[in-house]
Parts: C-alpha cells; sequence; structure tokens
C-alpha cells in the first residue's frame, strides 16, 4: 500500500487506514524507529512490562539479593532511634 506525506502544522506525517490499524493491532501509542529508507512503527512496550515474571524467576533461583553490602550513613549512626 502506498501513501502520501502530508504537511501537519509544521511538521509531515501520513494518514493510516483504519483498518490498517486493526490488522497491525496497533492501538494510541505506537513507538517510532528510523532507519535508513525506512520507517519501523510498532506497538508501544507497557513500561515495566514482565517485571514481576522476572522477579518471581529471581526468587526461585534465589538471585534476589542485594549485589554490594549495605553501607550505613552518617543518619543511620547518629539520628535514626527505633521507636
Amino acid at each position: 500500500m502506498k501513501a502520501h506525506i502530508v504537511r501537519i502544522g509544521n511538521s509531515k506525517g501520513i494518514r493510516l487506514p483504519k483498518t490498517l490499524l486493526q490488522e497491525a493491532q496497533l492501538d494510541d501509542e505506537v513507538e517510532l524507529q528510523a532507519e535508513p529508507g525506512r520507517i519501523l512503527i510498532s506497538k508501544a512496550a507497557k513500561p515495566r512490562a514482565g517485571w514481576a515474571e522476572s522477579a518471581q524467576r529471581m526468587r526461585e533461583q534465589d538471585e534476589d539479593c542485594l549485589l554490594d553490602p549495605p553501607a550505613p550513613t552518617r543518619f543511620d549512626k547518629e539520628e535514626w532511634k527505633w521507636r
């Protein structure tokens, strides 16, 4: 399918037919990536998608520990008090 690049305010763009967007299963937000000679449009990734599953796998493999030992600060030593 061919499309014309049109002026949209100070920018340029293309109009995508609704059926094309539905077939590609694209919603309101997409990610754009430029490569020589083409622009890729893909479904926007959801922030933190898959984090819960990754954390669960880390826990199962006993890999959910701190990388560095805790380093107490002056606040911890001088000002912090348990009530």
